[in-house]
């Protein structure tokens, strides 16, 4: 975790302790943009039940695929601050030879 100071130090990026926090928020969201969709569906069926059947799978796929590609963008973000860790890692490890 992050100590209050860090907020106002550039030493350390704040940033891979805080995506994981917004990615269980986007889950959420997800999830609760899926079942309102899928209680449209249901309340569609009632007038088309093919339509309404369609707007739950439709809603179901969607709660699918936006977990997966949230947690996509969450490992981008992470693995790019890995690559800067791993870089100064290696800037200073080289520094130290010469």
């Amino acid at each position: 975790m992050f100590s209050f100071s860090d907020l106002f130090q550039w030493d350390r990026f704040i940033t891979p302790t805080i995506i994981k926090t917004f990615y269980w928020l986007v889950i959420a969201v997800i999830c609760l943009f899926g079942l309102s969709g899928i209680f449209a569906g249901l309340t569609a069926m009632a007038i088309s039940p093919f339509a309404g059947f369609l707007m739950v799978l439709e809603s179901i796929a969607g709660v699918v695929v936006g977990i997966i590609f949230s947690r996509i963008a969450a490992e981008l973000i992470l693995i790019i601050f890995r690559i800067n860790e791993h870089l100064g890692a290696i800037r200073d490890q080289g520094s130290g030879v010469r």
